[in-house]
This record gives structure tokens, sequence and C-alpha cells, in this order.
């Protein structure tokens, strides 16, 4: 992963992180729920927003990347089979 890809994914999850914070204060100024539903809601778009940008580049690095060098420098060898059920299993979790 380059360093701006990476300064971009971790500058959206600082982005996350204040949002989280902010839900935490309107919990604590005993905000009207419906505007903390919402923040939540914004947070759970914003974190599968984040999901899919590291499904796309997994898939992209380590599962069309593999075994041409270009995948991410701690991929284990797997067959490809093993990266089909590793795909499966990382989706299956996301989607819940």
């Amino acid at each position: 992963m380059s360093a701006t890809s990476k300064n971009k994914l971790v500058s959206r999850i600082k982005r996350i992180g204040g949002q989280v914070t902010g839900i935490e204060r309107m919990l604590e100024d005993k905000r009207y729920c419906v505007d903390i539903l919402n923040q939540i809601a914004a947070v759970r778009s914003a974190l599968d927003a984040l999901g899919v940008e590291l499904i796309t580049r997994h898939l992209e690095t380590c599962v069309l990347g593999h075994g041409s060098n270009s995948e991410h420098e701690t991929a284990k060898p797997m067959t490809q089979e093993e990266l089909l059920n590793e795909v499966k299993t990382a989706l299956s979790r996301f989607l819940k």
C-alpha cells in the first residue's frame, strides 16, 4: 500500500473516530434521540465505505496480484482455493 493510500485510509478512520466522539458528546448533552440515531447511521455508512475500500484493495493486491510480487507484504502464500475461502469469510463477516 502506498503512503498516500495509507494516509487517506488513516484520515478516514480518524474522521470516523471524531464522529463517534461526537455521538458520545450528544449523549452527554442529552440530545434528541433521532439526531443521535442519524449520527450513528452516518458512522455506520462511513465504516461500510471504509470496509468496501479495504476489500477492494485486498482483491486488487492480495488476490489478483497473488504470486506477482505486487501483493501486500504480509500476505500469506495461499492456493487459489484458500484465497477464495479467505475472501468469502471476510465478506460474510463484513456483510453481517
